[in-house]
């Protein structure tokens, strides 16, 4: 049984780093947008989306990725890197044609 909590350990840690790294990430490229472009694609405002995220990692560095607040703020990581994230960048972009 000894092997088997070993495996889960190191299973579990690399959630939680994968989890923070996409925290930091998600962090990080917001705070590297402009103000403007997030109103522009009709989301919440850069201030709101900052505050999520840096909320969102540190409750990661506090709580295990798979406990209930843990959970929850990845599920906000993820849906800005899903949701967000794309439009912002297409938003700046600018017309392809």
């Amino acid at each position: 049984m000894i092997q088997v909590d070993g495996i889960v350990s190191v299973i579990l840690l690399v959630i939680r780093i994968v989890a923070l790294g996409g925290a930091a990430f998600a962090l990080f490229h917001a705070a590297r947008q402009r103000k403007d472009a997030f109103t522009a694609v009709d989301k919440l405002s850069k201030p709101i989306w900052l505050s999520i995220l840096a909320v969102a990692f540190l409750v990661l560095l506090l709580f295990p990725a798979v406990q209930l607040f843990g959970i929850v703020a990845v599920v906000a990581v993820c849906v800005y890197l899903v949701d967000v994230r794309p439009r912002v960048d297409d938003v700046q972009r600018g017309p392809r044609w």
